[in-house]
């Protein structure tokens, strides 16, 4: 079986198969960085777990390809035409879709090519990375829990007893909007916050709803952040 894995190439240029295996590791492992990066630095809006699992698959995917090409340019472009082919007939919205359908049309490539060490290599690896990215939930953000929702009709320099009594329930918290209530005086404000204790939740409502000047207070527990 060790002969057949590191003969199982059969084309006129051996593959190194030592130097093979190393490429795909380095690109998941970079892959891997640019990742963390990614999720480290987002600060917009639109976040996608989807979209950083394919940051993470991808590389690998197209360490592959260069390996599956190897200076042929036949091979380049049917590569090309394949490509062009499944982006003329499906409109994928999702892209670890894409990174699904890549690894298929690449490992496919490699069979056809005659790389079996190269296929079969590069086909176990990309299928741990899936594998990894959903046991591990890699990607998935958690930096605020809980959604709160007020009405503050009191002057605007007494806010800090609102930040007081937030800061007691909450180890972080975050005013995401704040604007002039429609038809009355005072202000709706919208917080995120990461609670001290999650089920202490409603304790923080009520002791928000007893303090003079705010109400409509609403609370609305946050899933995790990630686009679907």
């Amino acid at each position: 079986m060790d002969h057949w894995f590191l003969q199982g190439d059969y084309t006129p240029v051996p593959t190194d198969v030592p130097m093979m295996l190393m490429g795909l590791l380095l690109a998941f492992v970079c892959g891997h960085a640019i990742a963390w990066v990614y999720m480290f630095t987002h600060t917009g809006l639109s976040y996608s777990r989807s979209f950083v699992n394919s940051l993470v698959v991808i590389p690998t995917i197209v360490s592959m390809v260069m390996l599956v090409l190897s200076n042929n340019l036949v091979t380049a472009f049917g590569l090309m035409a394949v490509f062009a082919i499944v982006r003329f007939r499906n409109i994928l919205r999702d892209t670890l879709d894409t990174s699904f359908i890549l690894s298929v049309i690449v490992i496919g490539m490699a069979c056809g090519t005659l790389k079996f060490a190269t296929a079969v290599a590069g086909c176990l690896l990309i299928c741990l990375i899936m594998v990894y990215n959903r046991v591990t939930s890699f990607g998935t953000r958690h930096r605020y829990d809980t959604i709160l929702n007020l009405h503050w009709e009191r002057p605007a320099p007494e806010i800090g007893s609102l930040d007081d009594t937030l800061r007691r329930h909450a180890r972080r918290s975050r005013c995401v909007s704040e604007r002039t209530a429609d038809g009355s005086q005072g202000m709706d404000f919208s917080y995120r916050l990461l609670l001290r204790d999650p089920s202490r939740l409603e304790d923080l409502l009520t002791e928000l709803r007893e303090t003079d000047g705010v109400s409509r207070v609403t609370g609305l527990k946050a899933e995790a952040e990630s686009e679907i």
